[in-house]
């Protein structure tokens, strides 16, 4: 059956790695008949959560910016897909903005099946953990989220993408298990990096 997926990038930088494999994974989606639409943050005028609680009682924002549009997408949306780069082991700034606005509806964002896909700059054990707990915390306040596959990815080259992710990111969406891409995985200790995008 035809899903309605939704593909946000919240990579700051056009065509880095984290929207490269955005793209590999709406490859796959469309492939499989699926109906995709796939939005950059960055290009979207959304501004910080101000706390006013206002929302709390309206469901509406008091800003009139991009997000009241992209909240209407994510509650009519069958799929869900996130893509982000490990900024300081957690989410990019982008995306922590569009989760914190998500509250003027975020009880409507139910029964929806995610995807998070993650790329970082460097190979130590725990580099995407923060960034998969911010996630798992996102769903954890959504009614009835089901996590439905993950691709999280180290030091990602052309080559790679080009060769070898492409199949596995499609295959990931097919079979909706959890993928993880161990491709020059070497556990050490942190190095600091930022992630590469």
């Amino acid at each position: 059956m035809s899903k309605n997926i939704l593909v946000m990038s919240s990579s700051p930088r056009v065509g880095g790695n984290s929207e490269t494999l955005c793209d590999q994974f709406i490859r796959g989606a469309e492939m499989a008949g699926n109906r995709v639409e796939k939005i950059r943050l960055k290009d979207q005028k959304i501004g910080f959560c101000t706390g006013c609680g206002v929302c709390n009682d309206t469901h509406k924002c008091v800003q009139n910016d991009d997000m009241a549009q992209l909240l209407e997408k994510l509650v009519s949306a069958d799929v869900i897909v996130i893509a982000t780069p490990v900024y300081f082991y957690c989410v990019s700034a982008q995306l922590k903005v569009m989760i914190d606005r998500l509250c003027p509806r975020y009880t409507e964002i139910a029964d929806k099946r995610f995807y998070l896909i993650a790329t970082a700059a460097e190979d130590a054990a725990g580099t995407f953990d923060g960034t998969v707990a911010g996630f798992r915390g996102m769903l954890d306040c959504l009614p009835c989220a089901e996590s439905s596959g993950a691709a999280w990815i180290w030091e990602v080259s052309s080559d790679v993408v080009g060769q070898h992710l492409t199949l596995s990111v499609c295959e990931a969406l097919r079979n909706r298990h959890i993928y993880q891409d161990s491709h020059n995985y070497n556990p050490t200790q942190r190095k600091g990096k930022t992630g590469n995008g």
